[in-house]
Formats: C-alpha cells, sequence, structure tokens
C-alpha cells in the first residue's frame, strides 16, 4: 500500500508476500508475526459497563465520549453524575434558586448567568 520504486519492486514483493499480512479486520499491513497480537489487542470483542459490544480498540473512544455511563459533571453543583442521568438532574438542579448580589431576587440557577442583563 505505499510507493515502491519500480527497480525494487520485484525484491519489494517478494517481501511482503513472505512477511507481511493484510488483518482481515481493518486492512492494515500487519507483520505476520504480530498478526495474532494484533487481533488480539485491537479486534477482540470486550463488553463495556453499558453492556454494549464492541471491538477494544473502540472502546475508549467510547467510554470517553458516547457512553451513557461515562461521568459529568453537573453545569450547577459540580456533582458527578452518569451521563444518563445528566439531563434529568440539571432539570431538577437548576430549578433551584439563589438570591442576586444586586438585586437581592431570587433567580433560578439555569437563568443566572442571563440574569445581569436584566438585573435590576
Amino acid at each position: 500500500k505505499k510507493e515502491i520504486p519500480a527497480v525494487n519492486f520485484i525484491i519489494h514483493e517478494i517481501h511482503c508476500r513472505r512477511n507481511i499480512e493484510i488483518c482481515p479486520y481493518c486492512s492494515d499491513s500487519i507483520p505476520k508475526s504480530e498478526m495474532k497480537n494484533h487481533i488480539e489487542s485491537e479486534h477482540v470483542q470486550v463488553t463495556c459497563k453499558c453492556r454494549m459490544k464492541m471491538e477494544s480498540s473502540l472502546l475508549k473512544d467510547h467510554e470517553a465520549s458516547s457512553c451513557p455511563l461515562r461521568p459529568v459533571l453537573c453545569q450547577f453543583c459540580d456533582i458527578q453524575l452518569a451521563f444518563s442521568k445528566l439531563q434529568e438532574h440539571e432539570l431538577y438542579c437548576g430549578a433551584r434558586t439563589e438570591p442576586c448580589g444586586r438585586c437581592g431576587r431570587n433567580v433560578l440557577l439555569r437563568e443566572l448567568k442571563e440574569h445581569p442583563r436584566v438585573c435590576g
């Protein structure tokens, strides 16, 4: 899968056929001696804590960006909770109030950032 000078092509092709395999899962060129390790480390099926099955090479990205059980912080109270519970928690948490330091009115936490524009 790389460009080879024409004068080296036959020797290169013999070397590749003897030493390199194409991974049946990802189509990468892998040395034959490393193929078993490559498949076991990159393509073995694992189960995330959310019970979703995927290749082990995809687990880290899944846990960081799409797992419903990944930890996230509430924007109002900084409590860490599972992403799947965030919306319900923030609806409740954002409905709490705090007094405004300038006008003294009780302001919903979810409106606190906008409040200075309309304060007083």
